[in-house]
């Protein structure tokens, strides 16, 4: 009979036992291997992350109907970031469309922004 070798679990380092291809000793283990693995690496990552949600929140808010005009100003008073974005979007016109997740702005004239949802998430 071929003496099977034993395992250590990937967390904990403890042996394995049961099926031949498990990695870890318990689903605890397991839970704990793979938060500190997608865990966010850095606290720039974490801020930008939250930057970006923020932003999105923002544009949320202000956007009931799923196209408006807002003021710059008014999207500085509540907190936007407009460093930000996730995705840009270039018209045949060449005008930019800027993106945070599917809430999305366009610099219109004197410091006005038309807000839209991108047409797949309505």
């Amino acid at each position: 009979m071929p003496k099977t070798q034993e395992k250590a679990c990937l967390e904990c380092g403890e042996k394995i036992k049961g099926r031949a291809d498990k990695k870890f000793c318990s689903d605890q283990c397991r839970v704990a291997f793979n938060n500190k693995l997608n865990r966010d690496e850095s606290n720039y990552m974490t801020n930008v992350v939250n930057l970006l949600r923020k932003n999105r929140r923002i544009l949320m808010e202000l956007n009931t109907t799923g196209k408006t005009r807002v003021s710059k100003e008014s999207l500085a008073k509540k907190g936007f970031d407009f460093n930000y974005h996730t995705s840009q979007y270039k018209t045949k016109e060449n005008a930019i469309y800027y993106y945070c997740f599917e809430q999305g702005y366009l610099p219109v004239e004197n410091n006005w922004y038309l807000l839209v949802v991108k047409k797949e998430t309505m």
